[in-house]
């Protein structure tokens, strides 16, 4: 038995943020921030109405829809996120709250993965197809980054490449001879967890890190206040941070191992390849894989120009675009990878 993308969906929220709009807050500009990045825009929720749940839920629904069946038809759900509602629960109950099907009880799973995230949740939700436990599974990738972000000058190299928005896909079983998930592979390397981070608020304070001077350690008698201090405010220590060259280094040699990976467990050639959907994550990345495995324009969907990085969502976003697009077609061979913070990276090929 293998699995299959029964229903597609997504949903940007409405606030556009040109890299114009991004000058008012800090020293960049448009040409800065489209030579590095290729970005024009990206979308941002509006605050206080919007969570990361609810952008979820609204892509959601369109994915239920669009795979025939009803809310509760579903029997689990796998949120992937790094920006959720709270810092615990996880956002696959408030999902699950937002859909109004609390009654089926059904589990609820929350992965951690970042970039990789819709491709470890694909992965995840492969295997349960397989093992016969579910036939409806959401799986929901969504980020609200704009609420989290430093808008100074000072954290420009992180800020402009984000956005909000979220994707859902419904996983069934597949019953199409040679159709469906053909392979999922997934990987990291922790050595470079810091590399790529928002290392506050968290149980760590300064253990391992290199400069610990702006973290607070209390004595038995105060044991709570290291988990958010003053000098993590006085210091930015709250936002997130990235090795940008690093990051670019190893994303270029993962995504290039892991989608030959791929083919090599399909025992199936590149040459066969219709469409590659990577990570949004930098157009400068998607174009230096694109040449390396020589694909034509019409062989790889780009989006980041539109709304950024969303991060988890970035995949499904896409993946939906390019079928509503009709470059997603019955029969097609097509490629999704990811590579981020961890490091973790992933691949996934699908008979359409």
């Amino acid at each position: 038995m293998k699995s299959k993308i029964a229903g597609l969906g997504k949903y940007l929220p409405s606030i556009t943020m040109t890299n114009d709009d991004l000058t008012k807050f800090m020293d960049t500009s448009d040409e800065w921030i489209q030579e590095r990045t290729g970005i024009k825009e990206r979308r941002y929720a509006i605050k206080h109405k919007e969570t990361t749940s609810t952008l979820g839920a609204k892509a959601a629904e369109i994915a239920i829809e669009r795979a025939g069946i009803t809310k509760e038809d579903v029997d689990f759900i796998i949120f992937a996120t790094l920006s959720p509602d709270y810092y615990f629960p996880g956002s696959g109950v408030l999902l699950q709250r937002e859909l109004g099907i609390c009654d089926t009880t059904i589990g609820a799973l929350d992965i951690r993965n970042q970039c990789s995230g819709f491709i470890y949740g694909l992965s995840i939700a492969d295997q349960f197809i397989k093992t016969g436990m579910y036939k409806n599974i959401l799986l929901v990738g969504a980020e609200m980054h704009s609420m989290g972000l430093d808008y100074t000058t000072r954290g420009r190299n992180v800020t402009v490449i984000f956005g909000d928005g979220a994707g859902a896909a419904v996983i069934q079983p597949c019953e199409d001879e040679g159709k469906g998930v053909l392979t999922t592979h997934l990987h990291s390397d922790g050595r470079f967890a810091e590399e790529l981070a928002m290392k506050n608020p968290g149980s760590h304070g300064g253990y391992h890190l290199e400069d610990a001077t702006a973290y607070e350690f209390p004595d038995k008698d105060s044991p709570g206040d290291i988990f958010v201090t003053q000098g993590m405010l006085d210091n930015a220590l709250l936002y997130p941070n990235m090795n940008g060259q690093l990051v670019f280094k190893n994303a270029v040699v993962r995504f290039m191992e892991v989608i030959q990976e791929a083919f090599q467990t399909a025992q199936l050639p590149l040459s066969e390849l219709d469409m590659f959907i990577p990570h949004q994550a930098n157009l400068r990345i998607s174009q230096f894989v694109q040449k390396k495995i020589g694909l034509t324009d019409d062989q790889v969907y780009n989006n980041i120009q539109r709304y950024g990085n969303t991060t988890a969502a970035s995949i499904p976003i896409a993946l939906t675009e390019a079928w509503e697009e009709g470059k997603v077609k019955d029969g097609d061979l097509v490629c999704l990878a990811a590579f981020g913070s961890g490091f973790t990276w992933g691949s996934a090929l699908i008979r359409w």
